[in-house]
């Protein structure tokens, strides 16, 4: 059966998906046993599993150190526990090959190979008052114009939701998630946390705040999500290869859509449908992102190709969604409100 997409609720009643009679709340935090670090794996074993329906708040970590935080000015006293734990209780072994730190990954029962997996982002809360952005050397963006390192400590202001930039520079904090995605195919084996592809995982994309729904194609039994590399604010491109990188709880609702085989990573928020690409040339990343979103309108809303291309010509926007984690990101997006029928 082709997947088809219409939105989180009209997508619910339109196609055969898995949830108990009674869901179930759950919470994942933070320790060395309940992460998984800089990759994604069919091999790893689940540190929760639960079924269709059930929702998880879970408590993440930003990707650094505690000895760099401290060097960059955070007080010994305010890294989080959790942080020195982690760093102190997972063995090099189980590192890698990527440097994000990733709380899960959390089964859902009954998912199989050519599922798919929705995601409702229903709240993303700040953990910790700061944020950090840097760049060094060999990453990022302008790497030859800044061949050194360099790391700013910004001070959040959760009652306000701003970042402190600097004197007179306060930038809107739209806190999400960097990095939420499945296990790849097993074929991958460990996969590197940095580069997005056919998974999810290190997208970016700033879209993905709460009320948004990813959906994410299943490759493994358990489908097997993991969360991190939390976000603060970010702009389109992530230039200097971060954002205001911060520590966050999400609250996820997971659904479980049987043989629905999505090929692609989307996303809808309420306003819009975005479907995405990632590839290492930026031409070939906006390709499949265009293909996706072509994908979608035909299977969803019955339109021929050639009037999807051209739709997407007059009122859709692509977007650079990330240049800096070796795949490119772009996403195209299209208004809902374009749609005068349902």
């Amino acid at each position: 059966m082709r997947f088809v997409w219409l939105g989180t609720l009209a997508f619910a009643m339109t196609v055969v998906h898995v949830a108990p009679v009674s869901a179930a709340t759950y919470e994942l935090k933070v320790a060395p046993q309940t992460v998984t670090w800089g990759h994604y794996d069919a091999n790893d074993k689940p540190v929760l599993t639960v079924q269709s329906g059930d929702t998880v708040v879970i408590h993440t970590l930003l990707t650094n150190s505690p000895a760099g935080l401290e060097k960059a000015g955070v007080a010994p006293a305010d890294v989080e526990p959790e942080l020195r734990a982690v760093f102190d209780g997972v063995p090099l072994a189980a590192r890698g090959p990527g440097g994000h730190i990733l709380t899960g990954p959390v089964a859902i029962a009954g998912a199989m190979p050519g599922d798919t997996l929705e995601v409702r982002i229903l709240k993303v809360d700040l953990a910790i008052p700061y944020a950090y952005n840097a760049f060094r050397y060999g990453a990022g963006f302008l790497t030859d114009d800044f061949p050194y390192p360099k790391m700013k400590i910004v001070p959040l202001d959760a009652k306000r939701m701003v970042g402190h930039f600097g004197p007179g520079i306060d930038v809107p904090l739209a806190p999400f998630f960097g990095s939420m995605g499945v296990a790849p195919p097993p074929s991958f084996g460990r996969y590197d946390s940095a580069p997005p592809t056919i998974h999810g995982g290190n997208m970016d994309d700033k879209a993905l705040v709460a009320g948004t729904t990813l959906f994410l194609p299943v490759h493994a039994p358990g489908a097997l999500f993991s969360v991190g590399d939390g976000h603060a604010a970010q702009g389109n491109g992530e230039v200097d290869i971060t954002a205001l990188e911060t520590s966050l709880v999400g609250t996820f609702q997971f659904i479980l859509h049987k043989d629905q085989n999505l090929p692609y990573p989307r996303a809808e928020t309420p306003k819009a449908y975005i479907a995405m690409g990632f590839d290492d040339d930026l031409s070939n990343a906006t390709r499949k992102a265009l293909r996706n979103m072509i994908d979608f309108l035909i299977n969803a809303k019955g339109m021929s190709r050639d009037d999807a291309y051209m739709l997407i010509s007059v009122a859709g926007d692509v977007e650079v969604t990330e240049l800096v984690d070796r795949n490119k990101g772009v996403h195209v997006v299209l208004p809902k409100a374009l749609f005068t029928k349902p």
